[in-house]
């Protein structure tokens, strides 16, 4: 068989290669990462976490650049390009750089059928192996004790927000989900724990392993007010810093556990106080509670669970007094519809409900079913004044929201990856009420 030319066909390739999408296991990486010789040289912060991962890893990479640092980052999943979970210096990597990696791996593997994304996963971190770096950003992605990236030993972890999601793999409570996320956890070294109320489980496993816990409120603390905040660990402090750049009520548990990570890598990874506030202020993460000026107002979140979409609807309630808001919703099918629903139906004036091009995605005339059984049977409290509208794809959604929108109304797209980036497909939507929405610039 010739081997696959481009990245397109390399992600085709991978598809096809494992009966399962998700496969809860480490044997078939593990293998993988000493045929390779797969190791990294600088510091590894692994990011694990149900909510808050991506803005974590954003913020260690940006205050980590404006330190000096050359940054390796493994982000996913991706808006539009694959290429983005794979960042060298602040930029993700040119798809042809990937390719070798492909080859590799493929090389490598033999007789073992890896999945979609044990298979990308290795790929991806041969190429930030073979850069020359000073940190490593690595993402979890399902879990943390069977995810691809834990065969690597992380000189730093953190655990941020915890909450239930993907039930059928990690259990059905948050100490559950807590014991499968600290397994990214490593005996000696610091993890970094960022959730304000964690589950027991955390802190029974980094004593069973002698892992060094650092918890929010016992460790490190933060505070602040309307025009500024302060955080305080064992050996720094940081007062009267602006906040950070990225938007939302949560944002301050995540850039404390970010602090709490450059205290505890200090002597290999010393950081200023300047490089910490121009990071924090220039971060920058599409998609998380993204606000894009314009007549109406749009804001796009990839708030796709119950826990995710209160931090959103209470950012949403921030916000000041929009006349009406219209809703652009496409989610997985296996995703908590009813708790997502109850927290944000009374904020929403009209739904515009989207299939999204991936098999596991619930479709729009079922999620539209779905919220007029709940609305039906009093579970829902929405304004009296609702409408319900259904899509064949996200653009779709978005266009016919901005033609029924008023200049002063605001547009949120929200739930899957796959909705926000299908509207961000051909760059971010410039809006004027009563016209189909048009390119603003690229998204990379």
């Amino acid at each position: 068989m010739s081997l696959p030319s481009s990245l397109d066909e390399w992600l085709a390739h991978c598809e096809r290669l494992h009966p399962k999408t998700i496969d809860m296991t480490l044997d078939r990486v593990l293998a993988l990462r000493d045929r390779l010789g797969l190791k990294f040289e600088p510091p590894v912060v692994m990011v694990a976490g149900t909510n808050g991962k991506g803005s974590t890893c954003a913020m260690l990479e940006s205050i980590a650049l404006q330190a000096g640092y050359r940054v390796g980052l493994y982000i996913k999943p991706h808006l539009v390009h694959f290429q983005e979970r794979c960042r060298v210096g602040g930029e993700p990597v040119a798809a042809e750089s990937l390719l070798p990696f492909f080859e590799a791996v493929e090389a490598a593997r033999a007789e073992l059928t890896l999945s979609y994304f044990e298979f990308t996963t290795l790929a991806i971190m041969l190429r930030l192996a073979a850069e020359p770096l000073d940190l490593v950003i690595l993402e979890v992605g399902l879990g943390g004790r069977l995810d691809a990236v834990n065969v690597i030993d992380a000189d730093c972890a953190v655990i941020t927000s915890i909450d239930l999601d993907h039930t059928e793999y990690l259990g059905p409570d948050r100490e559950s989900v807590g014991r499968e996320k600290a397994g990214i956890m490593r005996a000696g070294r610091p993890v970094v724990v960022s959730d304000p109320v964690p589950p027991a489980s955390l802190a029974a496993r980094a004593a069973e392993i002698g892992a060094d816990l650092r918890q929010l409120g016992v460790d490190f603390t933060y505070g602040g007010d309307r025009q500024q905040w302060q955080w305080s660990g064992a050996t720094r402090r940081f007062s009267g810093m602006a906040y950070p750049a990225l938007r939302g009520v949560n944002q301050l548990l995540n850039a404390a556990g970010v602090l709490a990570v450059f205290e505890v890598l200090f002597e290999r990874l010393p950081v200023s106080a300047q490089a910490v506030r121009n990071g924090l202020a220039m971060v920058d993460l599409p998609g998380r509670f993204q606000v894009v000026a314009g007549q109406p107002t749009l804001v796009l979140d990839v708030a796709h669970n119950p826990h995710a979409v209160a931090a959103l609807a209470q950012n949403l309630d921030q916000m000041g007094f929009f006349p009406r808001t219209h809703a652009v919703f496409g989610a997985m099918a296996d995703k908590d519809l009813a708790g997502i629903f109850k927290k944000i139906a009374p904020l929403v004036d009209a739904w515009h409900f989207c299939d999204l091009e991936i098999p596991r995605a619930a479709k729009a005339a079922a999620l539209a079913a779905q919220f007029e059984a709940l609305w039906a049977a009093g579970d829902l409290k929405p304004p009296k004044a609702l409408s319900l509208h259904v899509h064949a794809s996200a653009a779709e959604a978005l266009a016919a929201a901005a033609l029924d929108a008023e200049p002063a109304d605001r547009i949120l797209v929200f739930g899957s990856f796959f909705t926000v980036g299908a509207v961000l497909k051909q760059g971010v939507p410039r809006l004027q009420a009563g016209k189909p929405p048009q390119a603003r610039n690229s998204l990379t």
